[in-house]
């Protein structure tokens, strides 16, 4: 169960990727405090948007669902722009989205290591671009990234995924120094393993491996890092900035 934020009622965060795994426990948890959300997601199901509804009922907040590829930075100018012309107040962004690619450096294609950073950096880059500029005039906003342990341990097999993570997390510290003055400030999370498809992904024997050498001995949850998004999306967090925060299960 999640602490109380009264301070997030009402406000309106806008999540990348949240139709499955961390994103839609951070959009479900998000709603739960009373927060309105833009869900950017590149397809939906009749299951996602009825699940929207009971949210929305549930917790008497508005659900808006913005579709985007965000392979294509065209589709996602064309969606900020919507969002903009709809005139909604983004408080709170949290980059999301990301693609996963195992595969040893000489093993990883330069087409594929083009794929992973077009979605896991520049789309994140360029929604960012556009949110920034709309917070600037407020002088105040949220901004978390979801970078990986493989952006910091640098994990054998991870040459695509573990560079773009890296990528977001030097953005992070990088936009916390010059959005400060702004009042915006910038934190990352850094899951370890955690139960979703990407796990399922993995060679079960590499899963166990690193299971095995942190100190909890198990897996993540998606809840768990739901529950630290929103922590650092409310004035509780609101001395930490530009920081990359682990959670791993003592990895």
């Amino acid at each position: 169960m999640a602490s109380n934020y009264s301070d997030l009622r009402g406000k309106t965060a806008l999540i990348t990727g949240c139709n499955r795994g961390i994103g839609k426990d951070i959009l479900t948890k998000l709603a739960s405090q009373g927060v309105n959300i833009v869900a950017c997601i590149r397809t939906a199901s009749d299951e996602f948007s009825a699940y929207l509804n009971t949210l929305c009922e549930n917790y008497n907040v508005s659900i808006e669902v913005v579709f985007v590829d965000l392979s294509n930075p065209e589709s996602i100018t064309f969606a900020m722009r919507e969002i903009f012309q709809k005139k909604i107040q983004i408080d709170i962004l949290i980059n999301n989205a990301g693609v996963a690619f195992g595969g040893l450096f000489s093993m990883t294609s330069m087409a594929k290591l083009r794929e992973v950073f077009e979605i896991n950096f520049f789309s994140q880059v360029q929604i960012t671009q556009y949110v920034v500029k709309w917070m600037r005039k407020r002088g105040c906003g949220v901004i978390i990234n979801m970078a990986s342990i493989a952006g910091i341990d640098g994990m054998e097999g991870f040459t695509a995924y573990g560079s773009s993570k890296a990528a977001m997390i030097y953005l992070t510290k990088m936009l916390s120094k010059e959005l400060a003055a702004s009042g915006i400030r910038v934190n990352a999370v850094a899951p370890g393993l955690i139960n979703t498809e990407l796990v399922k992904q993995l060679d079960n024997k590499a899963v166990d491996k690193m299971v095995g050498q942190s100190s909890l001995r198990r897996l993540g949850t998606p809840d768990e890092i739901a529950e630290l998004v929103v922590f650092l999306s409310s004035d509780s967090s609101r001395f930490i900035d530009g920081q990359v925060i682990r959670i791993d299960g003592g990895m």
